[in-house]
């Protein structure tokens, strides 16, 4: 299995969603940087399940302990080592799934894989329940990528059939700071009473819903990719896909731009008072050729509803081969969009500090 990824920033995660605990190790911080730890915390915090109404009743508080490589809050320049501690596991509600494959989950593949060997229990390495460390690193990045003035930001462009409004060509620090501080993060607001709606009745129903992310990258500079396997697109994608429940990723209008003429969606360009050349749309994400234009590259990631869903299901008993009906227990989020977002901009800021790290 590989669990490493990354070249100056390189990240290696371990654990399941059942052991003893979960963590990363990351390695390329360099060597005196002040980490603030209360901000990674905050940014775990987002992740974390908080029993409430979006998010699943297992409580975790994703406390991370700090093995190594950290000493009095600064980067000593050698691996980092944080370990997350697995507390409130219920292994029995997952007894009768060892031969019960569960309809749009990884327990077919990985059990072919695996010959059987694998922890079944709550998904095991295939859980969402890895990506708390995977935050834990980017919470780090976010902060290599501030000293830099980069910063990564996120908001829930859909919900089921409810949609946000799109960023617009430039993203404030207005925004940025409103986005962050919101229990759900969206441009207009007046949606907030409508998402929660559809989330409600999806967890009334046993039941769950999908939805969409709209991520940004601001203060980037132009000439940043390279025009083939190293572009922006195909680092970003690459890990993005390595997240749990992730579908599919578009940058700027993305699949929408089909639809247009190119005189419609081509980003034409000016020099702005300060001479600087900006482009008047940003239809491309920032991103042309695979490298960067300067404004800030924006992607959509498309999110799938939440596999566990407590609703009869029909599904393969693989050792007595028959096909069973599945009803399943335990503990299960109706819908994974608000928690993910915390996921998506961490995966953001590790996959740019590869393009602007030493």
């Amino acid at each position: 299995m590989s669990a490493t990824w990354g070249n100056k920033l390189k990240m290696t995660v371990f654990g399941e969603s059942h052991s003893a605990g979960i963590g990363v190790v990351l390695d390329g911080v360099p060597a005196g940087v002040k980490l603030d730890l209360d901000f990674i915390k905050s940014e775990m915090a987002r992740r974390a399940p908080n029993g409430g109404e979006f998010s699943t009743p297992r409580k975790e508080g994703d406390e991370f302990e700090i093995l190594c490589g950290v000493m009095d809050g600064v980067a000593e320049g050698t691996p980092i080592c944080a370990v997350i501690r697995n507390t409130n596991t219920k292994s029995s509600d997952y007894a009768q799934l060892k031969d019960i494959m569960r309809p749009s989950h990884a327990d077919y593949g990985y059990r072919v894989k695996y010959d059987g060997n694998n922890d079944y229990r709550g998904g095991g390495a295939s859980s969402g329940r890895l990506t708390a460390p995977i935050v834990f690193a980017g919470a780090v990045a976010k902060q290599l990528l501030e000293a830099k003035g980069i910063e990564v930001v996120s908001h829930i462009s859909s919900i089921g059939k409810v949609k946000d409004k799109k960023f617009g060509v430039s993203i404030t620090a207005e925004e940025i700071n409103a986005l962050r501080g919101a229990v759900l993060p969206l441009l207009d607001k007046s949606k907030d009473e409508e998402i929660r709606r559809v989330i409600a009745e999806a967890r009334a129903d046993g039941d769950s819903v999908g939805g969409v992310i709209e991520c940004a990258v601001t203060g980037i500079k132009a000439g940043l990719g390279d025009p083939m396997f190293d572009s922006i697109e195909s680092v970003l994608s690459s890990l993005l896909f390595s997240v749990p429940a992730v579908k599919g990723v578009e940058f700027g209008s993305g699949y929408a731009m089909t639809e247009e003429r190119g005189s419609v969606v081509n980003d034409s360009w000016y020099f702005d008072e300060n001479g600087r050349i900006n482009t008047r749309t940003n239809n491309n994400g920032g991103v042309l050729g695979g490298i960067t234009t300067g404004m800030p590259v924006v992607f959509n990631v498309a999110v799938k509803p939440t596999a566990s869903i407590f609703k009869e299901q029909d599904t393969v008993n693989v050792a007595t081969g028959e096909n069973v009906k599945l009803s399943l227990k335990g503990r299960h989020d109706p819908c994974i969009v608000v928690r993910a977002l915390s996921v998506i901009e961490a995966v953001a800021a590790l996959a740019i500090y590869q393009f602007v790290g030493e």
